[in-house]
């Protein structure tokens, strides 16, 4: 099984950066995309999908998150997802790149998007009480409203944008991330761009505080306040992450894919794998090409 890697259509938008879909038209033009929507695909933007009516699960990194009507459900760059159209939800799907983030951080005083998918109690799809619920459709029709103008000012759409992250915010539970100051989110998201880049070359965490000008101690700290977990169970993670990516996405044989991630050998990788995920690399693969 491929899965495909789906980037942002920047044509389609007049380069703004941002877009929202209905999911019914997701439904009606599923044949005339490049991946199935249902099926496992990799994304090179964000999107918070809204579901307004309906109930189902989304497949977000190979787990299943339920949800139901008033579920808002977030999926960050270079996941692997999939839509449960089982039942057909209603709702809408709001879609942005980095680009798009990176302006608003610029322009307004919105919280920094941090890669929060690697915590052991990461939970991406929310669902708020009947007022954030009400103030948060109303914000997203007005995103909408915006970006249907030919002439849609990009600071309104980025204004009405920033209002629905921090209404959803301040409702959401509190995150491990709304710890840390400035400077050290600042480093952690700088320690995580880098393990990204990295994480095949060395699972070494001395290493990532060397390159981020900090000691390993105070690295393992800054992880355990980001996240609970050390930045080794991190490193862990990330790297098991996306060799379940891999062998999904380009269906390398183990031997291949235990190469590329710089283990020694095929036989260190399996142990590894197994030991985080109680599956041979081989098992899961399987799991996933089958359908």
């Amino acid at each position: 099984m491929n899965i495909p890697e789906v980037g942002f259509n920047h044509a389609k938008t007049a380069n703004r950066e941002i877009e929202v879909i209905d999911l019914e038209d997701i439904y009606q033009r599923t044949h005339g995309l490049n991946h199935t929507p249902t099926l496992p695909h990799r994304v090179n933007f964000y999107l918070l999908i809204h579901i307004e009516e309906g109930e189902g699960s989304h497949l977000i990194d190979f787990v299943n998150y339920p949800y139901q009507s008033g579920a808002f459900i977030s999926v960050q760059k270079n996941q692997v997802h999939a839509f449960d159209f089982s039942h057909r939800p209603k709702g809408k799907v709001l879609l942005f790149t980095q680009a798009f983030i990176d302006q608003a951080l610029a322009n307004m005083r919105l919280p920094e998007f941090t890669p929060i998918h690697l915590e052991h109690a990461y939970q991406p799809v929310f669902t708020p009480d009947s007022d954030v619920l009400s103030s948060s459709q109303s914000i997203l029709a007005e995103i909408v409203k915006e970006l249907s103008y030919q002439n849609a000012d990009p600071l309104i759409a980025m204004f009405l944008f920033s209002s629905l992250s921090l209404i959803l915010r301040r409702a959401m539970p509190e995150s491990h991330h709304d710890r840390l100051s400035k400077d050290q989110l600042s480093k952690f998201s700088r320690f995580i761009e880098l393990l990204e880049k990295n994480f095949h070359r060395t699972r070494d965490a001395t290493y990532y505080a060397e390159q981020i000008h900090t000691t390993y101690k105070t690295l393992n700290q800054l992880c355990k306040l980001a996240t609970n977990q050390t930045a080794k169970q991190l490193i862990d993670a990330y790297t098991i992450l996306e060799a379940k990516r891999r062998l999904v996405l380009d269906g390398l044989p183990t031997q291949q894919l235990a190469y590329d991630l710089g283990f020694e050998d095929a036989s260190n990788f399996v142990k590894y794998f197994k030991k985080h995920t109680l599956l041979t690399p081989s098992r899961f693969q399987k799991q996933y090409s089958a359908k």
